[in-house]
């Protein structure tokens, strides 16, 4: 009885969102959760006759198996999505999750790097090794451009505009935009690329992907992690470090310095701005230096 909902949820997620698989994944899986609370409780019930307080016991369920509060909520926000498709193609008449509640998260800011652990860690490359100059063109552009590393392992060299200073960047849904990069990140990809990457071997498909391995195929997301891990720990910084804290250091260090922040939420590729906002925070240290800077009261 789902399945035909479900079909269509799908098709309307790719075509009407644009959506990445992965998104379109996730949302399914939610919907199947919520078929399967719908069998657990004996209660064979279409979209259109589900009612706010199935969907509270569905929750309430979901929560009693021990999924964090981040869960649940990308949860509830799938469950938005399947019925506002239900109710654009009319097939319920009201929508059950206008009042469903979901749970109060904090929001986790990840640990942000000043810009000299930055140099640090990108200081700490072996350029003595063919994968150390790639590997230097890679975190100056992830930090310069501020990048997603699906983005980065994906960038196109015939998104390079390098002559102006930017790059097309294809982020979430297939978006593009035009981000600008630094002159340190265009020397280390133009070093990369006639004295590196031109001895690679390309396997047929890649051709105009930048970043390539050994075997001439694109990098994975799991490569360019280890690969940082390895940085951190040689240039001795004692903080969680992953490809997304160059992105938040990147955003933080823009606003830090007073960028506009549609702006910055332009060049991380955020669809609202209420996305980019967690990347406002300042930290305690940064604010007092501020305040005893400007604030007549701490002269």
């Amino acid at each position: 009885m789902w399945e035909a909902y479900k079909k269509g949820f799908k098709a309307w997620l790719q075509l009407e969102r644009s959506l990445a698989d992965n998104s379109v994944e996730a949302y399914l899986r939610d919907i199947d959760k919520l078929t399967d609370y719908l069998l657990y409780t004996s209660d064979t019930k279409t979209p259109g006759e589900v009612k706010l307080k199935d969907l509270e016991g569905f929750i309430k369920w979901v929560n009693e198996l021990g999924m964090t509060a981040g869960s649940q909520a990308r949860i509830i926000s799938g469950l938005r999505s399947f019925y506002k498709y239900c109710q654009l193609e009319q097939l319920c008449e009201a929508d059950p999750t206008i009042l469903l509640e979901g749970p109060k998260l904090k929001r986790q800011l990840p640990d942000v790097l000043s810009f000299e652990e930055i140099e640090a860690i990108i200081g700490a490359i072996d350029l003595s090794k063919p994968e150390g100059g790639r590997n230097k063109a890679i975190f100056e552009t992830m930090y310069s451009c501020g990048l997603r590393v699906s983005e980065l392992v994906n960038l196109k060299i015939s998104c390079l505009f390098l002559d102006v200073g930017f790059i097309k960047v294809i982020g979430k849904g297939d978006k593009e935009r035009l981000v600008p990069i630094g002159s340190d990140a265009i020397k280390y990809i133009n070093i990369y690329r006639n004295n590196i990457r031109c001895h690679v071997p390309i396997k047929k498909g890649e051709e105009d992907i930048l970043f390539l391995n050994r075997r001439g195929s694109r990098l994975t997301r799991v490569m360019i992690f280890l690969v940082l891990k390895e940085l951190v720990q040689k240039a001795g910084v004692q903080k969680t470090v992953s490809p997304h804290t160059f992105r938040h250091s990147f955003a933080t260090h823009l606003v830090e310095g007073g960028a506009d922040l549609r702006a910055v939420q332009e060049m991380l590729g955020h669809q609202s701005i209420t996305t980019t906002e967690i990347y406002t925070h300042l930290d305690r240290e940064y604010l007092r230096n501020t305040l005893q800077q400007f604030h007549p009261a701490f002269k």
